[in-house]
């Protein structure tokens, strides 16, 4: 092939990509939603280039997994994967449709562009070369439901590739990374707290339990653990915040500006890096709050008291540096980009899989649930030469006689 053939056949890919990523953005996959349309659109598509197919649904039937896999099943394979579900699009300063793409200037318009349908659509460009090449070893194209929410369709498929007979030996998480190699990732417990004090005529003030003052208590410790981070560490210098953090997000109480408050209700989060135990370090600050917070309020008044729900966890992303998959496919993987704060599934595949992942996808995290979201179309260009630079490598291997 020529350098203008190969050119005109990049250019091709990529414009096959923007269609592709234009379809999959006219799905409304907002996670109040159902993701199974779309679910079914790629299903059909990629069944039809000869993938197997396995669908993972929710309880609910309304909201799916995708697992479609090419190659050989008797030896470790990659695994490329990204989330189907986006975030709200209500904001009022977007200026087109944006469950409609729309090119300008270069980029690609439309809810979920970058995050993350780009790399779905990267993948579906390739697999007519997934589908017509000899692989060595599988490829596993993996797309999840509801990651925005807390990563909660992502354990199904991690399961699921554990149980095979020869489970994956790495994952490529397609989050946006401007397509620079990531090799960690925070972690997060989303919590909810509801304190229950006793309400009257704030003028009888001492009398009562005062529900938003006990809050404040509490955010004060969930506040001081967060500077414990800054100083204590752990550190890891690789991430741009170097150390968990801890912090207070939302809040809401009382009725009235002469009523003492008698429920106040607030939500907090821990980020946290993979050297430390996150389960470990909640139970031992709701146990401080217990202490000193929620049982004085007991003994003034029997009932009153904090409570504390887990909305959502999902694991941090560890080093995947020092693995047999990375190395693998280490001299394909682009320049590297440091580690982020931000989440991805990729823990999740670490922790209940045991497949060592990274996160390399298109896109800039900065343009990620904001109006206007795009990805410029030169970033699906790169991804779909990635994606395709694996294809030839894993093609040009001798069959691999075992894991």
């Amino acid at each position: 092939m020529t350098h203008q053939s190969e050119r005109t056949f990049a250019e091709g890919l990529k414009d096959r990509a923007a269609q592709h990523l234009s379809d999959l953005i006219a799905f409304d996959t907002v996670s109040r939603n159902g993701n199974r349309p779309l679910i079914d659109h790629m299903a059909a598509y990629l069944g039809e280039l000869g993938a197997r197919i396995t669908i993972l649904p929710d309880e609910t039937g309304a909201k799916a997994n995708l697992i479609a896999a090419f190659g050989p099943e008797a030896v470790a394979g990659v695994v490329w994967s990204g989330h189907t579900d986006v975030v709200p699009a209500d904001e009022p300063e977007w200026i087109s449709n944006p469950f409609v793409a729309e090119v300008r200037d270069g980029k690609l318009y439309g809810r979920g562009a970058c995050d993350m349908k780009g790399f779905a659509a990267c993948a579906m460009a390739v697999a007519p070369d997934l589908a017509a090449a000899k692989l060595s070893r599988p490829v596993y194209l993996c797309f999840s439901y509801d990651e925005e929410v807390g990563c909660l369709g992502a354990p199904a498929i991690a399961q699921h590739l554990a149980a095979l007979p020869v489970p994956p030996e790495f994952a490529i998480i397609g989050e946006p990374s401007m397509m620079k190699l990531v090799t960690g990732q925070k972690g997060k417990i989303a919590m909810r707290a509801q304190v229950t004090g006793t309400s009257g005529h704030s003028s009888f003030a001492p009398e009562h339990v005062n529900a938003i003052e006990y809050a404040a208590q509490a955010i004060a410790k969930i506040s001081e653990r967060g500077q414990r981070y800054e100083v204590e560490g752990p550190f890891d210098a690789d991430f741009t915040v170097p150390h968990a953090t801890m912090l207070a997000t939302m809040i809401k109480g009382g009725v009235a500006t002469n009523v003492t408050p008698e429920s106040c209700g607030f939500t907090f989060e821990l980020r946290s890096i993979s050297e430390m135990d996150p389960d470990a370090d909640m139970a031992e600050l709701l146990a401080e709050i217990e202490a000193d917070v929620s049982a004085p309020m007991a003994e003034k008044v029997a009932g009153t008291g904090i409570t504390f729900e887990r909305i959502f966890a999902y694991p941090a992303m560890g080093e995947a540096r020092n693995t047999a998959g990375f190395t693998r496919y280490a001299h394909l993987l682009p320049e590297w980009g440091g580690k982020v704060s931000y989440g991805s599934e990729g823990g999740v595949f670490e922790q209940i899989g045991g497949i060592p992942s990274v996160i390399v996808g298109p896109g800039s995290i900065a343009q990620a649930h904001r109006p206007n979201e795009y990805v410029e179309l030169d970033q699906l260009g790169l991804c779909v030469d990635f994606l395709r630079d694996i294809i030839g490598y894993l093609a040009e291997q001798p069959a691999a006689a075992s894991a």
